[in-house]
Order: structure tokens, then C-alpha cells, then sequence
């Protein structure tokens, strides 16, 4: 077509190429590329675009005169998800929502719509449902709908017009991906027309005081799809992650500028909708299975919450010639690591057993912290040898078998002590010339050496 050019853009770094390429010479990255179309008009000036933000001046002005802005955060009567955020939605910032198909993002929105509509007017813009498939969803999940306005649209021009009509305090979009716009030849999700379509949203958001939410699709290796450049130019990202097959959701925050990025939020899925679990320690341990030889409990730290999880291991004589290894919920570099010291500190046999590891409820340890108690689980299932139940292992393992110390060790004690566990294995340099003010016997260990003396037979 005259005027029009094809060109492959790698979704990483941006980099053009005239044909498509396997390996990017920029970042280096593999089958990055895609192919997107450019419309060529060489006649025609660029057009003119004006500052993303209301306030922005051509003149430098000194850093004594600048005023403290003061960002009037809404709450979103999500607890889980206000805590993400960093206390709730900020009026005039964009968040990215992403996750993988079928998790839960639009019942988790429509949920948000309603709960905002108590106090706030919210534009939910839908690029993927019809507006029947829409009131289907909501009817299920008993949305009232109050100052709920509902847009199924994909023109970001139509969308602005309404934006202006109905003049919403937050707008939900789902997705951005779908979302396209005219001055963009290219097909609506290629790198050029998310690029326009965000940088549309982000204009209004911040010279109107409106808060927007984006939902993100993710591709294959499980990032959030199209240009890099979409994460840093949105206030937060935030990443809403489970199991299918599991019924519990986290969101967690890997960028926020209003916030922190440790915390996170959990939810269960249901017949009617997410729900919060505010006390996530309690749910997880509910059906823990008593005197059992390869489980373990431990406390991790997300953000400012404690949280007990349960790490089960599950060690077998293998007929594979290469003997599995399985970790769900662990790294799988830090389980190999983990086995490799348990075969040469303590001699035991990993080499000719199939091993798998398992955290329950689908959530994701990856703090130092639970390595004594992966190595616990572990070392129980391979001797067959029970973890007393009250016993919860904290610690960090090194390369000589050597149990380091972890930060917040009394909050850790504390939640332990609050859901009855009367036993805690902990790093001995963690205890040398410290109190904590928490009712549980404390067990100081220098190494995975000691740690073996706690295993008892399932005989006992």
C-alpha cells in the first residue's frame, strides 16, 4: 500500500528493524520482535503535543518556591488492594494492572467499580465485553451499579469524548491492548498504538485529577505485553498472580510511586466474586495434616505483613536414570542449591531420589528466610523422620551448611506465637545477646547439623 511501511519492533528495548530478526542487537533478547506498520508521510509535520501534566511551566522555577502538592488518595473499600497501593487510588495517577487470562482481572474491576461508586463517579470502559455480556458478570457478582457508567468502546477519541461528558473521578480500562487510535495505521495492540493510546490517558488523568486503571495483557513469558516504555511511564504496576486450578489471588506491586512495592494483597475466588482474606496465615495453615513426615511451616515477610506458609516436600527412590526436581512456589535454583548442601554437609542420598517441593496456596517464597525450612522438609521426607507440629524453622542456609541471620525476627515470632505454634528454629546469631517479648521456646541453631537433631520417628 502506498505510503505505508512495515517494520518489526523488538517489544523490549523499541529497537527498529527493517526485517524480522531472531536474536535483538540492542538488549540481546530472543524472538522479540514483532511486526507493526507505519504509516509514511513525509509532507506532513509531526503534531504538536502539549504537556501530560496541567501545571507544567516552560520556566525553570527554584526548588525554595516549589509547593508540597497534596496528592487526596480515595479508598477503594478493598483493604488488600489499598495496601498495595499505598493506602488507595491517588486522584490523577494511572495504574497498570496486569495478569495471566482467565485469573480474575475484570471480577476483580467490577468489584472496584462498585465499591468506588459509594462516593466517587467511575467509567468503566470495556474493549473486550458487549454491554450484555457486561450486566451477565455484574448480576453475578451483585454490583448494584451506583454511579457506575459503562462505555464499550475501542477509539481512544470516542473514549476521551465521553470521558468529558460524563466527567468520571476514575476510569477503568479493559484493555489497553484493545484500545486504538486513528492517527496510528497499525493494528490496535502492536508497540505504536499502546504507546498513543496510554500516553492519551495519562494526559487526561493528570490535567483533569482523574484516576485511571489500565488492564494489561501479558504475553508467554508471563510480562506485560507491548513496549517496556508502558511501565515507566505509568505510577504503578501492579501484577495480579495465582494458580487457576488454586482459588487464591495475590496482587502485588513491582512499581508505585505513591507507595511501596513490598506489600502485598490476597484474595480467594468464589462463586460470587473475589474475596479479601485478611488474615492469610489462618487460611493457608486450615488444612494442614498433622504428624506427617516432609512438611514444615514457616513465617515470610511481605512488606509489613507476616505470613505462615506451609512448604511440604515430597522425596522418592526414582527408576529415571536423571532424577526429577519439581518446585512450585520455590526457585528451582534455590531447591537444587538447598539439595546440593543437604548431599555434602550431611551425606544424604538426593542423587538417586525424585524430588518434589510444593507451597500450599500458591503463594511464592523468595526471601532467604525460608531456606531452613525447605531444608527441614526436605531432610523429613528423605528419612522419614516428622517435623513436630508446633515447630516453625526460620533461617537463611549458606554454601557450609551454616544457618545466617533474617531481619524482623520478633514479628515473625509473634504471628507464630498468635496461631499456636509453641517452637521456633532460628538463626543463632539472631538470638546471641537479644529478648523478644513473645511467648515461645526458642531453638538457636548454628547450622543444618543441629537441625537434624529435631526430627523425630514417626513412631513416636
Amino acid at each position: 500500500m502506498k505510503g505505508v511501511k512495515t517494520i518489526y519492533i523488538c517489544e523490549k528495548c523499541e529497537y527498529k528493524s527493517p526485517k524480522w530478526l531472531g536474536k535483538c542487537p540492542s538488549c540481546g533478547g530472543w524472538n522479540t520482535f514483532i511486526e507493526d506498520v507505519i504509516e509514511v508521510s513525509p509532507q506532513s509535520s509531526p503534531p504538536k503535543r502539549t504537556s501530560s501534566f496541567g501545571d507544567f511551566s516552560a520556566d525553570a522555577i527554584a526548588y525554595k518556591d516549589l509547593k508540597l502538592p497534596e496528592f487526596i488518595r480515595v479508598k477503594t473499600e478493598m483493604d488488600e488492594l489499598d495496601r498495595v497501593l499505598g493506602g488507595g487510588l491517588v486522584n490523577g495517577s494511572v495504574v497498570l494492572l496486569s495478569g495471566e487470562p482467565g485469573i480474575g482481572k475484570s471480577t476483580l474491576l467490577l468489584q472496584i467499580s462498585d465499591s468506588l461508586g459509594k462516593s466517587r463517579k467511575v467509567l468503566y470502559v470495556s474493549g473486550e465485553e458487549s454491554y450484555g455480556q457486561l450486566k451477565l458478570r455484574a448480576g453475578r457478582l451483585g454490583i448494584s451499579g451506583n454511579n457506575l457508567f459503562v462505555l464499550t468502546e475501542t477509539n481512544i477519541d470516542n473514549i476521551l469524548g465521553q470521558m468529558n461528558k460524563v466527567v468520571p473521578d476514575v476510569v477503568i480500562v479493559d484493555s489497553i491492548q484493545t484500545i486504538f487510535t486513528e492517527k496510528v495505521s497499525s493494528a490496535p495492540g502492536s508497540i505504536n498504538q499502546v504507546k498513543e493510546c496510554a500516553l492519551a490517558f495519562i494526559e487526561k488523568a493528570k490535567s483533569k485529577g482523574i484516576s485511571v486503571i489500565l488492564v494489561g495483557h501479558v504475553n508467554k513469558e508471563g510480562s506485560i505485553a507491548g513496549p517496556k516504555l508502558l511501565e515507566h511511564m505509568v505510577d504503578a504496576v501492579l501484577y495480579f498472580e495465582g494458580e487457576r486450578q488454586q482459588t487464591y489471588r495475590i496482587i502485588r506491586a513491582i512499581k508505585n510511586r505513591y507507595g511501596s512495592t513490598n506489600e502485598i494483597g490476597v484474595f480467594q475466588m468464589t462463586d460470587t466474586g473475589l474475596e479479601q482474606v485478611e488474615n492469610p496465615s489462618e487460611t493457608l495453615l486450615s488444612d494442614r495434616p498433622k504428624n506427617m513426615s516432609g512438611n514444615c511451616a514457616v513465617c515470610t515477610i511481605e512488606g509489613t505483613r507476616p505470613i505462615i506458609a506451609e512448604i511440604q516436600a515430597l522425596v522418592t527412590k526414582s527408576v529415571l536414570p536423571t532424577p526429577r526436581r519439581t518446585a512450585s512456589g520455590i526457585d528451582y535454583n534455590k531447591m537444587c542449591l538447598i539439595v546440593a548442601v543437604l548431599e555434602k554437609r550431611l551425606g544424604l542420598r538426593f542423587s538417586t531420589c525424585d524430588t518434589f517441593l510444593n507451597v500450599i496456596g500458591g503463594l511464592r517464597l523468595d526471601e532467604p528466610a525460608v531456606d531452613m525450612a525447605v531444608a527441614l522438609a526436605m531432610m523429613s521426607s528423605i528419612t522419614d523422620k516428622v517435623i513436630p507440629d508446633d515447630l516453625i524453622a526460620i533461617g537463611e542456609i549458606g554454601l557450609a551448611g551454616e544457618c545466617r541471620g533474617v531481619s524482623n525476627l520478633e514479628l515473625r515470632l509473634k504471628e507464630a506465637a498468635r496461631l499456636g505454634f509453641t517452637k521456633a528454629v532460628i538463626p543463632y546469631k539472631s538470638f546471641e545477646n537479644k529478648k523478644f517479648d513473645c511467648n515461645i521456646e526458642l531453638i538457636p541453631i548454628r547450622g543444618i547439623f543441629e537441625a537434624v537433631k529435631l526430627l523425630k520417628s514417626d513412631d513416636n
